[in-house]
């Protein structure tokens, strides 16, 4: 719907930048708070100028007392109430979260807690939540669809299921709630222009960034993890979708959300399953460069084949990925030709 100021949690960091420009082409008016922890200001700064928009951004903590409740109430007392909120504040790394598993039920399940009581106490009955396909764990059966057994492997999967588990409950108990929870898949690329894409802070968490860092000259080779598993290549495989069409997921979720109270999960991704090697000749094809590689052992917890049946979110959302692979790997190749060392200013500690 136009014309919705929207609250986006974590409106500064990659899936959130993105979504800005998505949700500022529909006509939506995004009011970002952020605490910058996996985020940067410039990003929003960079997304105003494509857009030739003004985007109110707020630094703070969704888990800090009474911070999300005061960002609502001002809204409200200026005469632009929010009439809903886009979650993206998380943490998101497996293995982060397999080390440190009290960092990820703090900041992904007490911060959701704290934003739906500030929800509730000052009216704001819609959500769109960032989920993950993490919650599926093992796959029983492939494609994955949104009825597939949940058994998350790893803390970062609990966490996101146990918030969804909490959106559940509280569509049942209060009748006009609604949330929409989307399961990512594997976004990867940048938006076109190439002015904003993915910066991860020290060393990248996902396989995308690593060959652009490779192929920029920030790192001599890409670690492979894995090449005996039971698949064509013997890497792994995903379902990577371009952050661009997963931006608008979140546009056409909200859309969805505010007609709909209830609970639903959705998934966001292409339906096609690309490995690891497949991705990088992809790129090399693409982008005309090479990536020199170095096969490593298997990493535990990391599963084997994976991709989605994003059949309801056409019917549900009118929703379908766009951009093939290789845009993915021009687009994010292009913003990290641009951008070496993403929005940084000075190089990062060794």
């Amino acid at each position: 719907m136009a014309d919705m100021r929207v609250l986006v949690t974590g409106g500064a960091g990659y899936i959130g930048a993105h979504t800005l420009v998505a949700m500022l082409a529909a006509g939506q008016r995004p009011l970002v708070l952020d605490n910058f922890s996996n985020g940067s200001a410039e990003a929003v700064r960079r997304v105003e100028r494509l857009c030739s928009a003004s985007i109110p951004l707020i630094e703070g903590d969704i888990r800090q007392p009474g911070v999300v409740q005061a960002v609502l109430a001002q809204a409200a007392a200026g005469g632009d109430p929010v009439r809903a909120v886009l979650h993206l504040a998380g943490c998101k790394a497996v293995g982060e979260s397999v080390a440190d598993p009290l960092k990820y039920y703090d900041n992904n399940v007490a911060g959701s807690l704290a934003l739906l009581h500030a929800m509730r106490e000052t009216g704001v009955a819609r959500l769109v939540f960032s989920s993950s396909a993490t919650v599926y764990g093992e796959p029983q059966s492939l494609p994955f669809t949104e009825a597939h057994p949940l058994a998350p492997a790893n803390p970062y999967g609990r966490t996101k299921l146990m918030v969804e588990q909490m959106l559940r409950d509280l569509c049942a108990a209060q009748a006009g709630f609604g949330a929409v929870t989307l399961r990512y898949f594997n976004p990867i690329g940048a938006h076109p222009s190439g002015q904003i894409g993915e910066s991860p802070r020290d060393v990248p968490n996902n396989l995308f960034p690593f060959i652009t860092q490779v192929a920029v000259g920030r790192r001599p080779f890409l670690n492979v993890f894995g090449d005996d598993y039971a698949t064509a290549d013997g890497t792994g495989v995903r379902d990577y979708l371009h952050v661009m069409d997963l931006a608008q997921g979140h546009v056409q979720a909200l859309d969805y959300a505010l007609a709909h109270p209830g609970f639903v999960a959705v998934n966001l991704g292409t339906g096609q399953g690309t490995s690891v090697l497949e991705l990088v000749q992809a790129f090399e094809r693409v982008n005309q460069c090479r990536i020199p590689l170095r096969t490593q052992p298997r990493r535990p917890g990391d599963i084997e084949r994976m991709w989605a049946d994003p059949a309801l979110a056409a019917s549900l959302l009118g929703w379908r990925s766009r951009r093939g692979v290789d845009a993915m790997c021009a687009d994010g190749w292009r913003w990290q030709q641009g951008n070496p060392r993403g929005y940084e200013t000075d190089p990062p500690a060794a």
